[in-house]
């Protein structure tokens, strides 16, 4: 993720021409894997067919944690710009690392531990319905936001701490396999937020006043898109166990989706700046139109990127199956005809005149 942030925030800086610091806070908007739009790929009858269990679960695994660490590229970012380098490390450290992300990861750990304990204990003794066992994850997932908000930590890594507790000897995951709720509310989460999505994109915003050109904008998503993951994944790949052919390579580096978790960084850090009145030059008026360009970008990418491959292979073994349905016939009529097959049907063609007179004669 490290260097998902650092590229990202380069090709902004390239692109547009800003500060490095402006670059890094709006990178590290861009720098997480969504989980919701990753699931999306991960799961159905293409990735049960063409993508490896092991690679589906490191990927899975990546987006969840990621979404969550995302908080200490962009508050590193923000801090740089708000104070002196001192005063900004150490409040990156205490603020974001010991409150935010640390107890985090313990309330996450704690909460999910005891709703597994309690949801077991409860469905021995037939405490709970069905109906009520199903919710109970969207129940947890709202009371640890409600909490994480009270206190000001980082929800979005509490909820995937909590899920792994929850989860932690398969039991739960198990229980709820045959029930379609994963499915049921992934699709659930990704229609409402292409809706919401959809209604938010600043389009007025796109043009030269705003340093946002098409043509910037363009080559921001072509740069984005193929430098921000899969160079990484080509030099490290064999320090990733789950990562084992140039297949595995190949996709792991180029599905790597931008997505819900972005909007929420960008909008976080326009709230920011804005709180604590720092002037960021561009940071507040384009942190927000460059997110959702690339958020639609990786969309339409890694949306369209499914159906060309199995379109590819579709006509790739049509073709192949045609090719070798013609073989034998072109094989053959091409063969050279040898010269006992050629006396043969002389011999044949001379006895003919001789075979008819001896009927008539008979």
């Amino acid at each position: 993720m490290t260097t998902m942030w650092l590229v990202t925030s380069a090709v902004i800086k390239f692109v547009f021409q800003v500060p490095f610091l402006h670059a890094l806070a709006i990178g590290a908007c861009a720098a997480p894997t969504d989980p919701v739009l990753a699931n999306a790929v991960l799961k159905g009858m293409f990735a049960e067919s063409h993508v490896p269990l092991r690679l589906r679960n490191i990927l899975i695994a990546e987006s969840g944690a990621n979404d969550g660490l995302g908080f200490p590229f962009l508050y590193f970012a923000i801090y740089l710009i708000r104070f002196n380098a001192g005063h900004a490390m150490g409040a990156w450290m205490y603020a974001t690392w010991a409150y935010q992300i640390l107890m985090s990861v313990c309330i996450g750990t704690l909460v999910g531990y005891i709703a597994r304990i309690a949801l077991q204990y409860s469905e021995r003794f037939r405490w709970v319905d069905r109906e009520s066992f199903l919710s109970s994850s969207v129940t947890l997932t709202l009371l640890l936001v409600g909490i994480c908000t009270i206190l000001g930590t980082d929800d979005i890594l509490c909820c995937f701490v909590a899920g792994n507790s929850l989860s932690w000897n398969d039991w739960f995951r198990i229980e709820i396999e045959d029930m379609g709720l994963q499915e049921t509310l992934n699709a659930m989460l990704s229609v409402a937020f292409f809706i919401y999505f959809g209604a938010v994109i600043p389009w007025s915003e796109y043009s030269e006043a705003n340093m946002l050109h098409p043509w910037r904008i363009v080559v921001l998503i072509v740069l984005v898109m193929v430098l921000r993951r899969l160079p990484a994944m080509v030099v490290l790949y064999k320090f990733i166990p789950a990562v084992r052919t140039w297949y595995d390579v190949l996709f792991a580096g180029w599905f790597g989706p931008i997505g819900v978790s972005a909007v929420f960084y960008a909008v976080e850090t326009v709230k920011q700046l804005d709180e604590h009145n720092v002037s960021a030059g561009q940071v507040q008026k384009t942190v927000f139109p460059i997110v959702s360009a690339l958020v639609f970008g990786s969309v339409l990418v890694h949306g369209v990127s499914i159906p060309l491959v199995l379109m590819g292979k579709h006509v790739g073994t049509t073709m192949a199956r045609t090719q070798s349905n013609e073989l034998p016939f072109r094989i053959w009529s091409r063969r050279p005809k040898a010269d006992s097959d050629n006396e043969c049907d002389k011999q044949t063609a001379d006895d003919s005149p001789n075979l008819e007179i001896a009927h008539t004669q008979t």
